[in-house]
């Protein structure tokens, strides 16, 4: 199958939408040339099926797999069946959380406004139900509130320069009994306060168009509001990890190396993640029955994690309890997130600097071979692939931008997607990763660069 070439006028101005990340988009690597179709990359392509991977994503697809709720665990429990199925040993890799379940119902009122408020909620705001003065707090920066009286009084402050969080606990560190938040352009605010902490005090949001006369309503005097926000329920809850791992074909030839390929096999509320992403958890099953056989020197683990949607925390915990020996035998992470969509755009790997590495090179080489151009690669983060980049590790995620227009709605469903994008992803990750993992490859080395770890990268998606 043959991709269609990405036009440069469109190809310059890519950004990662949904995601949120300017995603600046790079040259394919020096390195990679024009190479013959090699006979080893039949040894993937002739074997997958992509049936497979659509009737499993099908399958995975019939109900939204939040974590930590019954529907995540019944997607673990298939996908472990799934894996045992090819020959594999499973192992389940259970963690506990902080669980959030958003706002049954949210009220705003304002005495003597006559306008429309229709608020909505953030991620991690605690319930409650206050009365009292309505006061402008600027953006909730500290410095503009070291001068304001807000004890026992609702914030209003405008969204920019800190994060939603920062500007809660701002304000409620000096007194304020609840929050509003405005936007600073149009649309609704979906986002996050970033974690669970004890001392939020309830917040909601408005669009820019209704905190705006909101704002023009207190200058004309003193104003009394009243904020309730009921149903939100902040918990630990339990999520699993799920890990096949193909041994080397020879143990007196192998290398001690080992690559992770991946996908995130939970979904966001109300949504059945057809896309996002059962379609990486499917394709990842696929490669693994393929590979399951193949003579291989390098060890190849097949992991899908839970909560990715509430900030990688699965791939966080997978990393972080690597012990570092087995850390350090981990030379590449394929990530694959949302990679059948019809509705999406062309196929791309993000890295998280930005940079080349590993995992680029390969896929680049392959896709080269296989589609007669290499995949092109960017800047982007939130996704399972960061935690491994942070810890040193090649990584990249592949995904088709711009995202579908169905991304974490009710409508990710079996019908929006490709099996030709399918295909095409299952082929170049395939093919990429037995290149590097077959005997005697003495092609391109692993690079490892430890970063620091970056807040930003990690919550972006809208979790609802």
């Amino acid at each position: 199958m043959k991709k269609p070439a990405l036009k440069m006028a469109l190809a310059a101005s890519l950004t990662f939408s949904a995601f949120g990340t300017q995603a600046v988009l790079a040259k394919p690597s020096e390195a990679v040339q024009s190479q013959p179709y090699k006979v080893f990359d039949n040894k993937v392509i002739n074997e997958i099926n992509v049936d497979n991977i659509y009737n499993n994503i099908d399958y995975l697809a019939k109900v939204p797999r939040v974590a930590g709720t019954e529907a995540e665990y019944n997607a673990v429990q298939f996908i472990k069946s799934e894996f045992e199925s090819y020959g594999y040993g499973v192992d389940i890799q259970e963690f506990t959380f902080t669980g959030y379940t958003p706002p049954s119902s949210m009220e705003l009122t304002v005495d003597g406004f006559e306008g429309e408020l229709n608020p909505s909620s953030f991620t991690y705001t605690p319930s409650g139900d206050v009365t009292g003065e309505l006061v402008l707090a600027g953006l909730g920066k500290k410095e503009e509130l070291a001068d304001i009286d807000l004890t026992g009084k609702i914030a209003l402050i405008k969204r920019g320069e800190i994060t939603f969080g920062e500007k809660v606990l701002n304000a409620t560190a000096t007194g304020a009994a609840g929050v509003i938040i405005y936007n600073n352009a149009d649309g609704a605010v979906n986002g996050t306060l970033g974690e669970a902490r004890e001392d939020y005090a309830p917040a909601i949001a408005l669009t820019k168009a209704e905190g705006e006369a909101l704002a023009a309503h207190v200058q004309s005097g003193t104003v009394s509001a009243s904020l309730k926000v009921e149903g939100a329920v902040t918990e630990e809850r339990t999520s699993h990890n799920v890990i096949a791992t193909k041994k080397p074909t020879n143990k007196k030839k192998a290398n001690n190396d080992v690559i992770v390929v991946g996908a995130h096999h939970d979904s966001v509320e109300l949504a059945p993640g057809a896309n996002d992403d059962a379609s990486g958890t499917a394709t990842t099953l696929e490669l693994a029955r393929v590979l399951k056989n193949v003579p291989t020197d390098t060890e190849i683990r097949f992991i899908t994690f839970g909560a990715e949607e509430l900030g990688l925390i699965g791939s966080t915990h997978y990393v972080d309890n690597l012990p570092e020996d087995e850390l350090n035998r981990i030379i590449a992470n394929f990530n694959l997130d949302m990679v059948g969509s019809k509705d999406a755009g062309d196929l791309v790997m993000m890295t998280a600097d930005g940079e080349p590495n590993l995992v680029t090179e390969l896929a680049q080489e392959s896709s080269k071979r296989l589609n007669g151009e290499a995949t092109p690669y960017a800047q982007g983060g939130r996704s399972d692939h960061v935690p491994f980049a942070e810890a040193g590790i090649p990584a990249a995620l592949f995904i088709h931008d711009p995202v579908e227009p169905w991304y974490h709605t009710p409508e990710d469903t079996i019908d929006k997607i490709s099996k030709e994008k399918l295909q095409d992803v299952a082929e170049i990750v395939g093919t990429a990763v037995y290149d590097k993992a077959r005997f005697d490859n003495t092609g391109t080395k692993a690079k490892k660069v430890k970063k620091e770890k970056n807040i930003e990268l990690y919550h972006n998606k809208d979790v609802k």
